[in-house]
C-alpha cells in the first residue's frame, strides 16, 4: 500500500485570504511602474505566499485558490489585453493564470507525498519549470510578469549575465521554499525578504565609459504615410547628423522598401532599418525589417521568427541571420522577438555583438503595456553583454548598453519623438547558465507530475480496493 505523508499543517480560510492577499499584494508592489529599488524584492513574498497555499486541503482547493490569486495578478497588469482583445480578453488571463495555478497544485501533492523537506527541494525545480515552459515552449508562450523582469534596473545588484532571467527565478523560488524546510515558517518569512535584500543590494562599482564606435538614431512614428518618412528622417538627420545607421519601427512600411527610401539613403550616404512587409506566396507575407545601404539597395532583411498569436502578423522566418555590418555583427529581432530567448538565444551563439528591434507598441494600447514591454530590453542586454537599440512605434524606445544600462529613451506616446546613442561593440556575447538549467527543470517537473499522478491513481485504486473488502466483509458478518 501507497503511503503518503500528511506532514503539514492544513490551512484555515483565514490563513488562505491572508496568503492570498499577500500574494496579490507583494507581486502588484513587485512590479509598481516607478524606479524604486526596493520594491521587486517583493516577488519573494509573492512566491513565498504561492508556495504556502499548497497547503490547503486539496489539490483541487490548491489548484483554484492558485488560480484565483494568479487572475487577481495578471489581469490588472495586463489590462491591455482588453483594450485589444475585448471580452476575450478573459480567457487569456485564465491561460496565464492557469500556470501559477499547476504551480501550487504540484506544490501541494509533492507535500502529500514526500514531506516538507523533499518539497522545498523541489520548489525552485518546479517553479522554473513552469515559467520556461509556459514562456518559450508551447504555442500561446508569453514571457511577461516573470519574476525576472520585475528586476529589469537592478543589472548592477543581480549578475543577470550568469543567472540569466530564468535563473533569477530559480533563486527566489528556493528563497520561498525554505518555510516547508524549517518549522518557525511564519518567523523566517521576513527573513527570506531581508535575506534576498542583502544579497542582491549590493551596487557594484561604476561601469567605466567607452568611447562610441558609431551612432545610432531613430524616430518614433506610428503608420506614417510614405511621403511624410523621408521628411521625418530629414528632421532626425539634421538634429543627429553624426548617426550613421537610423532606425524605423516595425510595420513603418505597409510593403516593400518604396524608392523613396532608396532615394534617401543614397543622397545622404546612411544605412537604414525600417519594418514593412515581404511579400510571400498566396497573398501572404513576411513581417520584415529591411536595411538600405548607402548606395540605396537592400544589403540585408530578416523576417519576424515568431509572429503573434491571434494576429494577422504575417508569417515566420524561415532563418535567422547575422547583418555583417560596417561595425560587427549585428542581429535583429522584430518586436515580441525579443521576449523569447529560444528566438535571441541563436543570434547570440551565431556571434552578434548587438541587436536591433523594430517594434510596434500601437498607442492605443496603453501606458502599462508599454511599460511592460520595456522591461525586456535591459533584461536581455544585461543576460548577454551587449548593446540594444530598441525602436517602438510610439514608445517607449530603448538604447540600452551592454550592462543593460538605459543610454537614451523616447516616451510613451511622442510622435517624432527621437533618440540616438553611440555605441563601441563588444567582441561578442554569451549565454548565462539558466538556459542549461531551466529545460532541465522541465523535464523535472514532467517527471514529478508524472510520478504525482500515478502515485494518485494507484492510492485511489487502493482506497477503493479497501471499501470494498470492507462491505464485504460486513456484509460476510450481517449473513
Amino acid at each position: 500500500m501507497m503511503i503518503f505523508k500528511k506532514s503539514h499543517t492544513t490551512l484555515n480560510w483565514l490563513k488562505t485570504l491572508l496568503f492570498v492577499a499577500g500574494a496579490t499584494a507583494c507581486f502588484h508592489i513587485a512590479y509598481f511602474p516607478r524606479n524604486i529599488p526596493a520594491l521587486p524584492l517583493f516577488a519573494a513574498g509573492y512566491v513565498v505566499c504561492l508556495t504556502q497555499l499548497a497547503r490547503l486541503k486539496t489539490a483541487r482547493l490548491s489548484f483554484y485558490i492558485g488560480l484565483a490569486t494568479s487572475l487577481f495578478c495578471v489581469g490588472p497588469q495586463l489590462e491591455c489585453f482588453w483594450r485589444i482583445f475585448g471580452s476575450a480578453a478573459v480567457p487569456l488571463w485564465c491561460i496565464l493564470a492557469f500556470w501559477i495555478a499547476v504551480f501550487v497544485m504540484v506544490i501541494h501533492l509533492a507535500l502529500v507525498r514526500f514531506g516538507p523537506l523533499w518539497t522545498a527541494l523541489f520548489v525552485p525545480f518546479v517553479w522554473t519549470g513552469l515559467e520556461y515552459f509556459r514562456s518559450e515552449l508551447y504555442y500561446l508562450k508569453f514571457s511577461w510578469l516573470n519574476i525576472g523582469y520585475a528586476f529589469a534596473g537592478w543589472q548592477q545588484r543581480i549578475p543577470f549575465h550568469q543567472l540569466g532571467m530564468y535563473g533569477v527565478g530559480f533563486v527566489f523560488a528556493s528563497f520561498a521554499a525554505l518555510p516547508f524546510a524549517l518549522r518557525w515558517r511564519y518567523a523566517v518569512t521576513p527573513l527570506i525578504v531581508l535575506g534576498a535584500a542583502t544579497l542582491f543590494s549590493k551596487t557594484s562599482d561604476d561601469i567605466p565609459a567607452r568611447d562610441a564606435q558609431f551612432h545610432v538614431a531613430g524616430v518614433q512614428m506610428e503608420f506614417p504615410v510614405e511621403r511624410g518618412i523621408p521628411l521625418a528622417l530629414n528632421r532626425l538627420f539634421a538634429k543627429h547628423p553624426d548617426a550613421e545607421l537610423l532606425v524605423l519601427s516595425e510595420y513603418t512600411l505597409d510593403g516593400p522598401v518604396p524608392e523613396s527610401l532608396k532615394t534617401w539613403c543614397r543622397m545622404n550616404h546612411r544605412y537604414l532599418i525600417v519594418g514593412g512587409k515581404d511579400p510571400a506566396p498566396n497573398g501572404n507575407y513576411y513581417d520584415t525589417a529591411f536595411v538600405i545601404g548607402p548606395d540605396g539597395k537592400i544589403v540585408f532583411r530578416q523576417g519576424k521568427s515568431v509572429p503573434i498569436q491571434f494576429f494577422k502578423d504575417g508569417l515566420p522566418a524561415p532563418q535567422q541571420t547575422l547583418w555583417n555590418s560596417p561595425w560587427g555583427k549585428i542581429g535583429i529581432c522584430i518586436c515580441y522577438d525579443l521576449s523569447y530567448t529560444r528566438v535571441t538565444d541563436p543570434l547570440v551563439k551565431m556571434g552578434a555583438q548587438m541587436l536591433v528591434v523594430p517594434t510596434m507598441d500601437v498607442v492605443d494600447w496603453g501606458m502599462r503595456e508599454h511599460e511592460l514591454h520595456a522591461l525586456v530590453a535591459p533584461v536581455r542586454a544585461a543576460e548577454y553583454g551587449i548593446p540594444i537599440f530598441r525602436l517602438a512605434s510610439s514608445g517607449i524606445s530603448q538604447a540600452v548598453d551592454e550592462h543593460g544600462e538605459a543610454l537614451a529613451t523616447a516616451r510613451f506616446r511622442r510622435e517624432n519623438e527621437g533618440l540616438v546613442a553611440g555605441f563601441r561593440l563588444p567582441e561578442s556575447g554569451s549565454l548565462p547558465w539558466d538556459r542549461c538549467l531551466a529545460p532541465l527543470c522541465v523535464a523535472f517537473t514532467g517527471l514529478l507530475i508524472a510520478i504525482l499522478v500515478c502515485s494518485n491513481w494507484t492510492r485511489r485504486n487502493t482506497l477503493k480496493k479497501i471499501g470494498f473488502s470492507n462491505v464485504v466483509a460486513h456484509q460476510g458478518e450481517s449473513v
